[in-house]
């Protein structure tokens, strides 16, 4: 009996030191992390008052590939309306994320992150993932993946946080 005991306390210790899924929630300010390399601001921070679409991706993530065009898309067509879309690369060596965006050019702000602090802050476990910020600066959605059928549901949600009348 002792030890079934052991074992479930060790079980629930275990649960409990486990980080959550993503270290950001829904309703939550989203943790500071630089933006090295974009020319749009230094901070996330500097962007409240945005909507801001935040990407977490590497070259060698494959549904990147097909994020790419959809937020340029994106950047293009709501940019004006107070979009801003900023990618956040997290591979080790420059050159790999530039050999991608010659392939995949972004036509939206991006970040460098070869340490991977931000995706840390932000407990990133995949990639690409996106986290939607409204303008007040509250999370509105952290996104994991992407597939052709979110492109919709997506924009959606992107027009409604930019519709969102702020307090």
């Amino acid at each position: 009996m002792k030890l079934i005991e052991a074992a479930m306390a060790a079980g629930l210790c275990l649960a409990l030191a486990a980080p959550p899924a993503f270290a950001v929630d829904v309703g939550q300010a989203p943790p500071e992390i630089d933006l090295a390399g974009a020319t749009v601001a230094h901070k996330l921070s500097d962007l409240q008052g945005k909507v801001v679409y935040l990407d977490f991706w590497a070259s060698w993530c494959g549904p990147c590939r097909s994020s790419f065009p959809w937020m340029n898309d994106m950047q293009r067509k709501y940019g004006a309306n107070g979009l801003q879309i900023v990618g956040v690369n997290l591979d080790a060596k420059r050159g790999d994320a530039d050999q991608f965006l010659a392939q995949v050019p972004a036509q939206f702000a991006l970040a460098f992150d070869a340490k991977g602090d931000s995706a840390k802050r932000f407990g990133i476990k995949g990639m690409p993932t996106s986290v939607l910020i409204g303008k007040d600066g509250k999370v509105l959605l952290v996104h994991q993946g992407f597939r052709e059928e979110d492109r919709k549901d997506l924009e959606q949600k992107l027009a409604a946080a930019l519709a969102a009348k702020t307090n």
